[in-house]
């Protein structure tokens, strides 16, 4: 008032009241801004996490899990009836029967039935969950969209060619998230789920771990073979560590869940309406191979877990995905015992045989699981290796001959370089001979062998490569002939350069 005596009362008052106006704009303003500024912040920092955290946390996971991984612990055996109970909760399993009427601990009792209920007992594959929810706790199930997930063999014409894909490309986390489910792709298979009775070969690329999601299969059993990066496979039977030149079978119907640890690939043999078993070693004896001893099974371990966003159930069902909610986890099984379960075999572990004076004995003799067919001697599935081993065959040409087969042969190689092959063939790729295609070693490798020395020498040192053999008459996807792009379209000229060495003026004295 003292700066402007000469305004009314009116003004005055007008003049207050544009003040008092202007200042709570002012306050309103500040405390919007602040109210903005630090909404805004606290979104550029989620984002921030979002794109540059995820390697920081996946090393601060490994690291939280490499003391817990040390320590988990397995039963040695195969095929053999185990029994397993968490140790926090001692007594879980019945005392001399499978279903009491109640339960230790108030827990549940659910069998997994791996075969029919009449089988010979050889054959007979069960075991009882002892768990804090049954399976059967879950919503509707729905379909889940997995374009390259399939059992659809008629996607592409037949393919009759030499196949050999490039090592397959494994995305980055920062451009795309892909767990294990999701980066199933399937290159080629026969038979259908439907009818119990074929094979499937996918090919896995990840990234990411399964979080709050499990996944199970209904059609058969996953035999997985890790190339780069380790997987800690959660089941209902316990925990598993599985790292590269190790495999591990995941049978029909299991409960499991993958975490990674970086950037991850590797193949998975599917086989459909028969269990995965060791061959039957004829006149080799009692030992060799690969030995029971040498499998392990994990022990009983459990998590009692709420889930309130829903913990997702994905089952493979007649070649789709389906999938569930839950509100908790279904890794909650605390006591279990059977001679059904999943289980792992390190590679290493392997008795090779081999010719010790001429000529090759079959590569039926690197098998080390069998998925028998109803034909004797004939497998719906092979799992065949090529480890290191001593050459010493005299008189021979040693590496693997040239064959056409009554099989198809599908390879990868874990590491190092397979011997027939020694470019081309890659860590993380892979080749397919089919039905009666020929195949054997490139004309750089069959004109060293010929002229070699013959004396003892390391075969596939530092090298690890594997075969699927099947029966069956495998057809090619559309992802593995076009979408994938790994698929190496020269791979035929290894052999053009063969010569021809024929002499029709040899004699026998010319040896």
């Amino acid at each position: 008032f003292k700066l402007a005596p000469n305004l009314s009362e009116s003004h005055l008052s007008t003049l207050s009241q544009y003040v008092l106006v202007l200042t709570a704009a002012y306050f309103l303003y500040y405390k919007l801004f602040k109210v903005f500024f630090h909404l805004g912040w606290a979104l550029l920092t989620h984002v921030l996490k979002l794109y540059t955290l995820p390697a920081n946390n996946q090393v601060l996971s490994a690291e939280n899990n490499t003391k817990a991984m040390a320590e988990l612990k397995y039963m040695s055996g195969f095929g053999n009836e185990f029994t397993s109970e968490d140790p926090r909760c001692p007594g879980a399993l019945p005392e001399g029967q499978n279903n009491p009427q109640v339960c230790s601990y108030g827990l549940y009792a659910e069998q997994l039935s791996g075969s029919a209920f009449t089988c010979p007992r050889s054959t007979n594959k069960r075991s009882w969950l002892y768990r804090i929810l049954p399976s059967v706790h879950h919503k509707p199930f729905a379909p889940v969209f997995q374009e390259n997930l399939t059992h659809n063999w008629d996607e592409v014409d037949p393919e009759p060619n030499q196949l050999r894909w490039l090592p397959f490309h494994i995305p980055h986390a920062v451009d795309k998230k892909m767990d294990f489910v999701e980066g199933l792709h399937t290159i080629c298979g026969a038979g259908e789920p439907k009818s119990r009775n074929g094979i499937a070969v996918h090919i896995y690329t990840c990234n990411t771990s399964m979080i709050d999601k499990s996944f199970s299969n209904s059609d058969g059993d996953f035999l997985i073979v890790p190339q780069q990066g380790k997987l800690l496979i959660i089941t209902e039977f316990g925990k598993m560590l599985v790292e590269p030149n190790e495999i591990c079978v995941i049978q029909q119907g299991m409960h499991f869940s993958v975490e990674v640890f970086g950037e991850t690939r590797g193949y998975v043999l599917e086989v459909f309406g028969a269990h995965f078993e060791l061959p039957d070693l004829g006149p080799i004896g009692a030992n060799g191979l690969a030995n029971p001893r040498d499998f392990l099974v994990p022990v009983a371990w459990y998590e009692d877990r709420q889930v309130p966003g829903g913990f997702t159930v994905i089952s493979k069902f007649q070649g789709k995905l389906f999938a569930a909610e839950q509100d908790s986890s279904p890794f909650n099984v605390v006591a279990w015992h059977g001679n059904y379960m999943p289980y792992k075999y390190n590679l290493e572990n392997f008795m090779v045989i081999n010719a010790v004076a001429f000529d090759h004995a079959d590569p039926s003799i690197f098998t080390v699981l069998t998925a028998k067919s109803t034909r004797p001697g004939v497998a719906i599935a092979d799992f065949v290796i090529f480890p290191p081993r001593w050459g010493v065959a005299n008189r021979t040409f040693r590496p693997p001959y040239y064959h056409r087969n009554c099989m198809s042969e599908f390879m990868g190689l874990i590491k190092g370089h397979y011997e027939a092959k020694e470019e081309g063939f890659l860590p993380g790729g892979a080749s397919l001979h089919s039905i009666m295609t020929p195949h054997g070693p490139d004309a750089d490798c069959f004109e060293k062998a010929s002229k070699a020395e013959l004396r003892p020498e390391r075969v596939a040192e530092n090298t690890m490569s594997f075969m699927f053999e099947s029966s069956l008459s495998m057809a090619v996807t559309k992802w593995g002939l076009k979408t994938c792009n790994r698929l190496d379209k020269s791979y035929y000229k290894c052999w053009e350069p063969l010569k021809r060495h024929f002499n029709p003026n040899w004699k026998p004295s010319d040896k």
